[in-house]
């Protein structure tokens, strides 16, 4: 809640159950919100980012989020079946505000992502949990760990001497080249 408003309602509370006033509502004007934009993660931080991470399915999971503009729990619910090579594209499902989208899939993305299959084979999840290790993770049936993917992340960020808060920024810079 913005801190004007509490300031309001703390002033309303006063006034009629300390003070036994009737409160008049008096127009405030409110300051516009301001909206700030994120730290955006540069090319060369995130390929700094994806070098010296050290497990495969960590990599391939952060190149994907950065080459297709996902936030963390779309990457995390991605599905083989969602992946559409024929039309170069992937629905992404419970988006933000439950909405589906599709996004372009670019063509280096798609042979990762049919490298890293050949690793994993699980026939649900592209990024299937890692409960045992890579070789068990075909018999997965959840995918990534949310929290390890974000500590990860900060870890692997706090190597390369990067500062900022990443736990939207990879998202917030896929229009840029990879």
């Amino acid at each position: 809640m913005e801190r004007s408003k509490l300031d309001l309602y703390g002033l309303k509370f006063f006034y009629t159950h300390v003070l036994h006033k009737r409160w008049e509502q008096v127009n405030l004007i409110k300051p516009p919100k301001t909206q700030r934009l994120p730290d955006i993660v540069t090319i060369n931080e995130a390929h700094q980012l994806f070098q010296v991470t050290r497990k495969l399915s960590y990599r391939a999971f952060y190149f994907v989020l950065y080459s297709l503009g996902l936030r963390l729990g779309e990457g995390l619910r991605l599905e083989v079946s969602d992946v559409d090579s024929q039309r170069m594209r992937v629905h992404i499902r419970d988006s933000k505000g439950n909405k589906d989208r599709f996004v372009p899939l670019p063509k280096v993305t798609l042979n990762l992502l049919r490298r890293f299959w050949l690793v994993h084979r699980n026939p649900v999840f592209l990024f299937p949990g890692r409960h045992g290790g890579l070789k068990s993770a075909h018999l997965a049936k959840t995918p990534l760990n949310r929290n390890g993917v974000q500590a990860t992340l900060r870890k692997v960020a706090r190597e390369c001497g990067i500062k900022k808060k990443l736990h939207h920024t990879v998202c917030d810079t896929a229009t840029q080249p990879i």
